[in-house]
């Protein structure tokens, strides 16, 4: 899970939209209406792949320098930003449960403090991992 940025070519479409496709990343390409909306689709879809590969344990290529990308008449490069973390926070939220082994007196104290041991052990975890 991390920050990435990778060259993105668009290629304009005679509607005024664009084609958008990333050299670096196999089955990474998608478009917008128009460029606000390619931006948009582009870090949505350069967020889904790159969380693709981080789930599968796939190698993360390295991005290529924009001098080594042949273009087209027309078509440009623009660097595409995104958050592997930012985009599982938001599209993989569902709860899952876990179990959990604690000493018993732990455990009676907590209940007797009415704590919430979901709450607490997000709480943690988050702490732990930085976040």
């Amino acid at each position: 899970m991390a920050k990435y940025a990778y060259p993105a070519i668009f290629t304009p479409e005679d509607d005024g939209g664009f084609s958008i496709k990333f050299p670096d990343l196999e089955g990474c390409y998608t478009c917008g209406d128009d460029m606000i909306d390619g931006l948009n689709m582009a870090e949505d879809v350069l967020a889904l792949v790159l969380y693709g590969y981080e789930k599968d344990g796939r190698e993360i290529p390295s991005p290529s320098k924009e001098s080594n990308i042949p273009l087209s008449e027309g078509e440009f490069i623009n660097y595409i930003a995104c958050d592997t973390l930012e985009y599982r926070k938001m599209y993989n939220s569902k709860s899952v449960k876990k179990t959990l082994t604690i000493p018993e007196w732990l455990n009676e104290a907590a209940m007797a403090m009415d704590l919430n041991f979901s709450q607490i052990l997000q709480e943690a975890l988050l702490s732990k991992i930085q976040v």
